[in-house]
């Protein structure tokens, strides 16, 4: 048995019984918008390696949150419009937010438990990882 969509008597197109109706979908001229804010967000990223590895003293936590939230952007965007979670179901955009919020906190747990973010003696920023080691070790 198939099934077709209806349309009533004011050219408004219904789906058919056991379909599930999709929004628009973006448009090719969106896609470009997307593709160019994605790539500033690329280049930003870029651009915050050449910083930090130029600029005397720049804060490593500082660093390494901006390229944090601008992975966690990028995620989204790339989640939201290339995979249509932004045109679905309530309930797959909370589990996709549910998703990246636990996967955000296990990760910063794991940093805290290696000492990531304890500042050493010698004012060098970060923690360190032969630290970490040895308490595994010892």
């Amino acid at each position: 048995m198939t099934t077709t969509a209806t349309t009533t008597e004011h050219g408004h197109e219904h789906p058919a019984e056991g379909e599930v109706p999709h929004a628009e979908h973006p448009s090719e001229r969106q896609y470009w918008k997307i593709f160019f804010l994605l790539f500033a967000i690329t280049a930003a990223e870029v651009a915050m390696f050449y910083v930090y590895e130029n600029v005397d003293n720049f804060p490593v936590h500082l660093n390494n949150g901006i390229l944090g939230v601008m992975a966690v952007v990028k995620f989204v965007i790339v989640a939201g419009y290339f995979m249509h979670l932004q045109f679905d179901n309530r309930i797959l955009r909370r589990l996709l937010v549910t998703g990246i919020v636990l996967a955000i906190l296990v990760y910063v747990a794991f940093l805290l438990t290696m000492g990531v973010f304890i500042e050493e003696p010698s004012g060098r920023n970060g923690g360190s990882f032969d630290g970490a080691l040895a308490i595994l070790a010892g």
